[in-house]
């Protein structure tokens, strides 16, 4: 069993696979090259595999595979036949832009992943090109259907930000309310890589908004869930994500591996140690001891506070540790 240094156990791996995606979100990497990390610098799938298993054998039950984009990576679906093989009751999950889905969905099914977290900002062809920086909406439209037709479990995750998506608060509620897919609003996080003019909206201001049209009831959050979790009318459920919140970080039981295998035990912060060097000399043991001394020094909480100051902003690019 991994426990951290306050107690809480450790059960969810994110694993991200890469840190190169196909897009340029002005909220996460807006400038970013398009090439910037040698492919020898990033683990194979087979030392990521490796480790996969300590995290298994030692109680994980959920792993989520991320990015950068996971599927502009060669070979991700055989990644996760080889953790759904080893682990037939391990929860795999992706986390993906949805750009890649309508021609990945059923081979990712087949392959073992159970659910599908799929960014959908806005349902304004024009707009998504303006966030992204690049024509995607038909795209990700195409790959939203086809994960629902090959049965994943989809939820969609937006980022709401003032005077871009704010307006289609309520329309993408509807949206995935019709798809049968749970909406997750997510309050934009701080970070130096993103533009530095965008605001984002805070729970309160997006529970605002949805009130205007729906009786909203708070259900609380779901046990080590990131989101807390609302009714509205006709018991459709959605999902708010605050990292702000004062207690957002009391259930976390989340460990990050990086592509180029560093263990990040905080989304936020910008500590982390590699097992880079221990998996590629087959010292499992050496690995093992790195993961025990990264969750001992697992922080109680991020940094990201109500007015906090510029100088608290992370630097850590989430495109590094997959959000």
């Amino acid at each position: 069993m991994l426990i951290d240094g306050h107690g809480r156990r450790v059960d969810y791996l994110r694993i991200s696979v890469t840190e190169r995606c196909n897009f340029r979100c002005r909220y996460c990497m807006p400038t970013t090259p398009f090439e910037w990390v040698s492919h020898s610098e990033i683990l194979t799938y087979e030392e990521m595999f490796e480790f996969v298993k300590v995290c298994i054998d030692e109680g994980v039950k959920k792993i989520r595979i991320t990015g950068g984009e996971p599927l502009v990576r060669k070979g991700t679906p055989e990644f996760i036949k080889m953790i759904s093989s080893y682990a037939p009751d391990i929860d795999l999950a992706m986390t993906t832009n949805g750009y890649f889905l309508d021609k990945f969905a059923k081979e990712l099914k087949d392959s073992g992943l159970k659910r599908v977290n799929i960014s959908l900002d806005t349902l304004n062809p024009k707009k998504a090109e303006y966030i992204s920086q690049k024509d995607i909406f038909d795209k990700v439209m195409a790959g939203i259907n086809k994960a629902l037709e090959v049965g994943l479990k989809v939820k969609l995750n937006s980022v709401i930000l003032k005077g871009i998506n704010d307006n289609e608060i309520i329309d993408l509620l509807e949206f995935a309310r019709k798809k049968g897919a749970m909406i997750r609003y997510i309050e934009f996080m701080e970070n130096t890589h993103a533009y530095g003019e965008l605001k984002g909206l805070k729970k309160d201001e997006i529970l605002g908004i949805i009130s205007k049209k729906y009786s909203i009831k708070e259900l609380g959050k779901a046990l080590n869930s990131p989101a807390s979790i609302f009714e509205i009318d006709g018991g459709y459920k959605f999902g708010i994500i605050d990292p702000h919140k004062h207690d957002f970080c009391e259930s976390c039981n989340r460990l990050r591996m990086s592509a180029s295998g560093v263990l990040i035990p905080c989304l936020y912060y910008d500590e982390g140690q590699s097992i880079k060097g221990a998996l590629r000399d087959g010292d499992i043991k050496k690995a093992t001891e790195i993961l025990r001394d990264v969750l001992k020094n697992k922080p109680e909480k991020n940094r990201w506070e109500h007015n906090m100051a510029d100088s608290n902003i992370s630097a850590r690019a989430f495109y590094q540790t997959g959000g």
